[in-house]
């Protein structure tokens, strides 16, 4: 335990401080590394030290603390490891590589502003729901609210961990190389992985209902939302593969763009 008593507003003060400490000392490693890739891995890593600050820093605790501890810490460990074990591999990022490709200017002045410190804001307002959850009472019991957002966040981490798995095995086999993906999760949904995404913070959204004043975190899982489907997400990943992939076009005429649904008939399940 580090304090007993911990208002809303000294928890969000002191998370932002922590994010921002974090992606500083990031920044620096970039620059040695001369790649800042390995930020998307933090992305979700960062989640994990949201909450796991945030539950020692107010003093722990069982019921919807520990619940909400819990469920960002299996989506967050898994997806880090997921995207860093993946940076390892495939090396820089495309989107990064051309991005500072087109910078005018300091370099690292400008990632320090528009990968890490931006990232930082966005990461601390969306685990916004994490945060009301933990400065909640200590001892605040799991309602019918909070369960049923723990049921959504499992089923959000089914589909993205299924999804990352099952991309993975297909890329990872060299007789799949130029075709599109459609197998599996894949064939019901574009983005099986997004959408768990947005499911996990739902899920943790309605945990947050039952702090007090929870229903102010909400605009965490409405950025995250946005953020997959209308700007960095799936948005920007269909722009690109419609220019590179022969049958992609086919495949957004036939699959759900987000939310998983049935191929549309007539439509060639053929990649």
């Amino acid at each position: 335990m580090f304090l007993e008593t911990v208002s809303l507003a000294q928890l969000l003060a002191t998370e932002f401080a922590v994010l921002i400490g974090c992606m500083v000392a990031l920044w620096l490693i970039s620059i040695k590394l001369g790649d800042v890739s390995f930020i998307d891995s933090f992305w979700a890593a960062g989640f994990v030290v949201v909450a796991v600050f945030g539950y020692w820093y107010t003093g722990g605790g069982s019921g919807l603390r520990g619940l909400a501890l819990v469920a960002t810490a299996l989506w967050g460990t898994r997806l880090a490891l997921y995207l860093f074990l993946r940076w390892r591999h495939d090396g820089p990022d495309g989107r990064y590589v051309a991005m500072i490709s087109k910078v005018k200017g300091n370099v690292p002045f400008y990632t320090l502003r528009y990968v890490f410190l931006l990232q930082g804001v966005m990461l601390w307002v969306v685990s916004l729901p994490v945060q009301f959850v933990m400065a909640s009472p200590v001892g605040t019991p799991v309602g019918n609210i909070a369960t049923a957002g723990a049921v959504l966040a499992g089923i959000g981490f089914f589909f993205e961990s299924v999804g990352d798995w099952q991309m993975a095995r297909f890329r990872g086999n060299p007789d799949n190389k130029g075709k599109v993906m459609d197998r599996g999760l894949w064939r019901y949904t574009r983005h099986p992985n997004y959408f768990g995404d947005a499911c996990v913070f739902w899920g943790l959204y309605l945990m947050a209902l039952e702090a007090p004043n929870g229903v102010w975190s909400v605009f965490g899982p409405l950025l995250l939302t946005w953020t997959l489907v209308k700007w960095s997400g799936a948005a920007l990943l269909e722009r690109r593969l419609s220019r590179s992939k022969p049958g992609y076009e086919a495949y957004l005429a036939r699959t759900s763009s987000f939310i998983p649904w049935f191929p549309k008939k007539g439509q060639s399940d053929a990649a």
